[in-house]
């Protein structure tokens, strides 16, 4: 249950996202803050406090409190809030090619016969939780065939490149797992990368996992967001 002061910095946010306080915009004053969300200065205060924590708000000495350009927000899921739904899902795909596609060319040379294992046992599990039915299952494996993956590399600060983006990443697998026909894409994509990655060809494993993120792409837009040619 939230509190007051968290309602109202929700409140404060929405009308930010909505462009009623545009970055480089004073709010109003705390007082007629106060009586628009009817609560007290104090409430508006604390509000104020949570949002500059995250450096959506910035106080001015002397001249007020001033709403921050998003880039400089320090909240992945606050920022996610300024995008329209349909580009989030994008945009975290366009930042695992960048990261993954060269995790998995890099992973081909240094994976080990136990990263191997663990990449089939992972697919093992997918396909399990795919027949059953069970979304979040499948979706766990999934961020862990990836991780195997990412740490496949054999260099320790990969596997953290994409940890900003946890809660967000899982958010979009459980959109697109839900749909039967894409975990049935996902699979074959995935055993295409662990072959890829078992006969140790760089080049292979590249060209494997931009594959999967290719496919990833084309079942969001035509089986979650509906687009047209």
């Amino acid at each position: 249950m939230p509190t007051l002061a968290e309602t109202v910095a929700d409140a404060l946010l929405d009308a930010v996202v909505a462009g009623r306080y545009p970055a480089g915009t004073a709010l109003p004053p705390e007082g007629e803050l106060a009586t628009a969300h009817g609560a007290s200065r104090l409430t508006v205060r604390e509000a104020v406090r949570i949002l500059r924590a995250t450096n959506v708000l910035e106080v001015r000495r002397g001249l007020g409190t001033y709403v921050t350009p998003p880039e400089r927000w320090r909240s992945l899921d606050l920022l996610a809030r300024t995008q329209h739904g349909a580009a989030v899902p994008k945009l975290l795909l366009e930042a695992r090619r960048m990261v993954e596609v060269g995790a998995a060319q890099l992973a081909a040379s240094r994976r080990t016969d136990d990263h191997l294992a663990q990449l089939r046992a992972g697919v093992e599990e997918m396909r399990a939780a795919s027949e059953a039915g069970e979304v979040d299952r499948f979706v766990e494996a999934d961020i862990a065939f990836h991780d195997t993956v990412m740490r496949a590399t054999g260099n320790v600060f990969v596997p953290f490149l994409l940890e900003p983006f946890g809660a967000l990443l899982v958010a979009a697998r459980r959109q697109t797992s839900s749909v039967p026909r894409i975990r049935d894409n996902a699979l074959a994509e995935h055993a295409r990368i662990v072959d890829a990655l078992d006969a140790a060809d760089p080049g292979r494993a590249r060209d494997a996992m931009e594959s999967h993120m290719n496919q990833t792409l084309s079942d969001l837009r035509e089986h979650v967001l509906r687009e047209g040619p």
